[in-house]
């Protein structure tokens, strides 16, 4: 699995590629609980190349969300419409921040 990481404007973006699923899970979690811990005031994950996600991915998401405190903020952006509906159905979209696209979230 392929992870791009970016410091822009004080955040921390990680963009995932292709897949995160129970094969490459662990290492999409060291990576983001890994941005959580640099203190970075914004971690943002940008699924804009992602194709697919497991439960487990929902998972490492909710973990790196829930690890991050105010005032930092964690959002997620550049979901295509099937991995949005993937939050939308198991109930993420209603408490993870989703945002359009990555100056959006960097804005937010």
């Amino acid at each position: 699995m392929e992870i791009r990481e970016e410091q822009v404007d004080g955040a921390q973006v990680l963009v995932p590629i292709a897949r995160v699923d129970s094969a490459t899970a662990k290492a999409f979690e060291g990576r983001v609980l890994a941005a959580v811990n640099t203190g970075a005031a914004k971690i943002i994950i940008d699924f804009s190349e992602l194709d697919y996600i497991s439960s487990a991915g929902l998972r490492v998401v909710l973990v790196g969300a829930k690890m991050t405190r105010a005032p930092r903020k964690f959002a997620l952006c550049g979901m295509k419409p099937h991995i949005r509906e993937i939050f939308d159905v198991s109930g993420f979209a209603r408490i993870l921040t989703i945002l359009p696209d990555r100056a959006s979230a960097l804005s937010a």
